[in-house]
């Protein structure tokens, strides 16, 4: 459906609505902006836009990460362990055991995480990244990409996730629930098409425009606990095929997401035209510059029907990453 063109600074007509939230933080920021300085006690722009936001419905969109969760086979293991404890750390500082401290380990991906994303040079096609950066000299260093001679390719790594993106306009298109009629997940070996996202859209009345963070939800994500072997298997799940991937190019987004373990079909192989391996990642990462966020819980997005709202999409800044660990959730309005 069409929508109006929102002045940020102007949104008095749009309060029932997500996007109302975004415009009216938006509109908050313009007083911020504008103001020389701001009271010490918290008045004036700061105010308004902690209370709007606290007015918000905060959807969290993540699980809980632990060493039982599934882990796509080409990617390394997970491990935690608590190396410094509360027993073990109380009185080494000779204070009569009064501090105590615990601490942990970890090893783990960039690619791992509920949810994680993808940082465009963690893809590449042919020998090369996104912008046809050779993707050899952009991982030539071990420290990460882009660390290497001239710094090729520092620009894909995920410490340079784009700040206009960590707070976006979101749309979901519950592709499980207009298929299957309720909250049941879609069967294994379903493809989602470009003619399904579309129907999805016109279905839920939403408009996806140039730049939004678009999610899929297949109704996989409670598979992500009750069943993570049926989760993670490689033979089959459902996801965007090939031309769904162009539907999202087509209309402009910037940063995808779904709540599988990969975001495109299982196995990830097309024979035609040619033989691909992650085809879907191939065209949106090194293809597009298109962000891809995996393991989703879309599940009170869904059950809200909140199909546009504000989305926070925070990776952690590390220098060179392939990918990071996120919690991401949604705000939209009270009344969802």
């Amino acid at each position: 459906m069409s929508e109006p063109m929102i002045d940020p600074c102007r949104v008095a007509p749009y309060r029932h609505t997500a996007r109302a939230v975004l415009a009216s933080a938006l509109a908050t920021l313009c007083l911020i902006s504008s103001a020389s300085t701001l009271a010490d006690d918290g008045s004036g722009g700061t105010r308004e836009l902690l209370q709007l936001m606290k007015k918000a419905r905060l959807i969290d969109l993540s699980h809980t990460w632990d060493k039982n969760s599934p882990i796509a086979s080409v990617n390394p293991t997970y491990s935690f362990a608590l190396v410094s404890t509360h027993a073990n750390t109380r009185g080494m500082f000779g204070d009569g055991g009064q501090l105590s401290f615990a601490a942990e380990v970890m090893h783990f991906s960039g690619q791992h995480g509920a949810p994680s994303i993808d940082a465009i040079g963690h893809i590449g096609r042919d020998g090369s990244l996104f912008g046809k950066v050779d993707a050899a000299l952009a991982t030539s260093n071990p420290d990460g990409i882009g660390t290497g001679k001239d710094h090729v390719g520092a620009n894909l790594a995920i410490d340079q996730f784009p700040t206009d993106l960590l707070v976006n306009r979101g749309i979901l298109l519950d592709v499980a629930r207009f298929v299957m009629g309720d909250s049941r997940p879609l069967d294994a070996h379903k493809e989602i098409t470009a003619t399904l996202l579309e129907q999805t859209a016109k279905h839920q009345r939403v408009t996806l425009k140039k730049g939004d963070t678009v999610f899929i939800r297949t109704g996989y994500g409670p598979l992500f606990k009750s069943n993570p072997n049926v989760y993670a298997d490689p033979g089959a799940s459902p996801g965007p095929s090939v031309g769904g991937a162009k539907f999202l190019i087509d209309h402009g987004a910037r940063v995808v997401g779904d709540d599988t373990l990969t975001f495109e079909m299982r196995p990830p192989v097309v024979t035609s035209p040619t033989f691909q391996v992650f085809p879907v990642h191939m065209l949106l990462i090194a293809d597009s510059g298109i962000y891809i966020i995996e393991n989703l819980n879309l599940e009170e997005l869904s059950e809200a029907k909140a199909y546009e709202f504000v989305v926070v999409v925070p990776p952690l800044k590390i220098l060179g990453g392939t990918g990071s660990a996120g919690r991401i959730f949604a705000l939209v309005p009270r009344d969802h």
